[in-house]
C-alpha cells in the first residue's frame, strides 16, 4: 500500500515514549509498505532544541520517505488570544497549535500521488494531526494512538475545586471533539484495553478499533550489562513530562524516606533532561542522583535493582517497564503505572499504591535476591511473549488491511 503517515513528531531519535513508538511502527509498516511521512517538529526547550538534522532524515528515509517537517507551535494557555478561546466548543490546544503550513503540505502531497491509506498519529492532546485530513473522503484514514485518558485522569487526581471545574471543561471539549474525529474515520487505534474501553464509552457505534500497545525491540536488550548496584533504584522518564515530574515528587517525598531509613545507602537514579524543570519544587532529599539526558538508557536500567513506576496520571503502556523488564530489572508500580500492561502483580510485577506499602515492595525486593530473580525472569518471558514490535507490527499491519478492504480499496489491500 501507499501510506500517508502524518506525526506529531519527528521519529528519530526514539529517545522517548512517543518518538519510540513512532520509529518501531514506522519502520515496521517501511518493510512491506511504501511510507510517505509528514511531520512535525518539537521545538520547545523542555522536549527538545533545534531542526532535525541530515542525519536524522538519513535515519527515517531508510524506512520511508520524509516529505516534509514542519516546526509544531508550543500550547501556551496563558496567552490572550488562548484564554478567549476558553469559550470555545473545539480544544483550545487544537485551535492553538494549527498549522497552515502543514495544511499545505498534507494539499500538495495529495496533489502530486495517489495514497491507499492515511494513518494520522494523535499522541497526546494539542497535538492533532487527524484535523488536516478529515476532509479528504476519498481515502481511508486511521487515527494512530488516540488517548483520552490522561485527562480523564487528571479530574480524578485533582484536589482543588477550581482545578476540577477546568479540567472537567478540557474533558467534555476533548470528549466533543474525539467523538467527532471517529465518526469521520475508518479506523482507530489505541495503546491498551482501558483506553479502548474509554473511547467506545464516548463513541459507542464507532467499531473499528484496535490495541496496538507499546514495545520494545527485543534485539536490542539482549547482552551482559554489567552486574547491578547494590541498593540502586531507578525512574527512567524525564521530569519534563508533567506525570513523571509528580510521580518523582510523590516518590521523594513520601516514599524515599522510608526506603533510606532501613537502607541508608540506598540511591535513586532520574534519567532525561531537566531544562527548565523546576527542581526546587521537589521535595529534598539525599541519595537522589539526576543522571540528564541519556543517549542510551539501558546500560543506567540494566545496573539498577529496582525500577520504580510510582505514576499517579497518565495513559497508554509504560515503555518504562517493558524496557526494565527486557532488561532482567523487577519492577515495582503503582496501579495507575501499569495500567494498560498485561501483568499479574506477584508474578511479573510488584503493584502497591500507598507510600508505605510500596516502600515495603522496594525493600522486600531489594532484601531478596530470589524474589528479584523470579520477577526478572517471569517479565522477559511477558516481553518477549507479547511485547516485541515485530509481533505488534504484523498486528497492526493486519489492522490496516482490513480498514482499506472495507472501505473498497480491495486491490490496495492486496500490495
Amino acid at each position: 500500500m501507499r501510506i500517508l503517515f502524518l506525526s506529531g513528531w519527528f521519529p528519530y531519535p526514539p529517545d522517548n515514549g512517543a518518538r519510540m513508538r513512532l520509529f518501531h511502527l514506522l519502520r515496521q509498516l517501511g518493510r512491506q509498505h511504501e511510507i510517505a511521512l509528514l511531520s512535525f517538529v518539537q521545538t520547545d526547550v523542555l522536549i527538545r532544541d533545534g531542526p532535525v538534522s541530515q542525519g536524522e532524515l538519513d535515519a527515517v528515509n531508510s524506512f520511508c520517505r520524509v516529505l516534509g517537517t514542519v516546526p509544531h507551535r508550543h500550547f501556551q494557555p496563558s496567552r490572550p488570544r488562548a484564554l478567549l478561546r476558553l469559550f470555545s466548543p473545539l480544544p483550545r490546544s487544537v485551535l492553538e497549535t494549527y498549522s497552515p503550513e502543514m495544511e499545505a503540505l498534507v494539499r500538495k502531497a495529495l496533489h502530486q500521488q495517489p495514497f491507499d491509506l492515511i494513518i494520522a498519529s494523535e499522541i497526546g492532546p494539542g497535538i492533532s494531526t487527524p484535523i488536516y485530513v478529515l476532509k479528504v473522503n476519498t481515502i481511508p484514514c486511521v487515527i494512530e494512538d488516540l488517548e483520552l485518558s490522561m485527562i480523564r485522569n487528571k479530574i480524578l487526581a485533582e484536589d482543588g475545586w477550581a482545578g476540577r471545574m477546568r479540567h472537567r471543561l478540557t474533558w467534555w471539549k476533548q470528549r466533543r471533539y474525539a467523538s467527532h474525529l471517529l465518526r469521520q474515520v475508518e479506523g482507530c487505534t489505541v495503546a491498551s484495553y482501558e483506553e479502548r474501553a474509554l473511547l467506545q464509552s464516548i463513541a459507542p457505534r464507532f467499531e473499528s478499533f484496535a490495541v496496538v500497545p507499546n514495545g520494545v525491540d527485543l534485539e536490542a536488550y539482549e547482552g551482559d550489562w554489567g552486574p547491578p548496584e547494590p541498593d540502586a533504584l531507578i525512574f527512567p522518564g524525564a521530569l519534563t513530562y508533567q506525570a513523571n515530574f509528580d510521580a518523582m515528587a510523590f516518590f521523594i517525598g513520601s516514599i524515599f524516606p522510608r526506603i533510606r531509613a532501613q537502607r541508608p545507602g540506598a540511591t535513586l537514579h532520574i534519567t532525561g533532561r531537566t531544562d527548565g524543570v523546576p527542581l526546587h519544587r521537589l521535595p529534598a532529599g539525599d541519595g537522589v542522583v539526576f543522571t540528564g539526558y541519556l543517549k542510551d538508557v539501558r546500560p543506567a536500567v540494566a545496573q539498577a535493582c529496582v525500577c520504580v513506576v510510582p505514576l499517579l496520571t497518565g495513559g497508554g503502556t509504560r515503555l518504562k517497564i517493558l524496557e526494565a523488564m527486557a532488561l532482567g530489572i523487577p519492577v515495582v508500580s503503582t496501579s495507575r503505572g501499569a495500567e494498560g500492561l498485561e501483568v499479574t502483580p506477584g508474578e511479573e510485577i510488584l503493584v502497591a499504591d500507598e507510600p508505605a506499602k510500596f516502600a515495603e515492595a522496594v525493600l522486600h525486593l531489594l532484601g531478596d535476591e530470589a524474589l528479584r530473580t523470579r520477577l526478572a525472569t517471569n517479565g522477559r518471558r511477558l516481553v518477549r511473549g507479547r511485547y516485541g514490535w515485530d509481533q505488534i507490527g504484523r498486528g497492526f499491519d493486519q489492522f490496516l488491511h482490513q480498514v482499506v478492504s472495507r472501505t473498497g480499496h480491495q486491490d490496495a489491500a492486496q500490495c
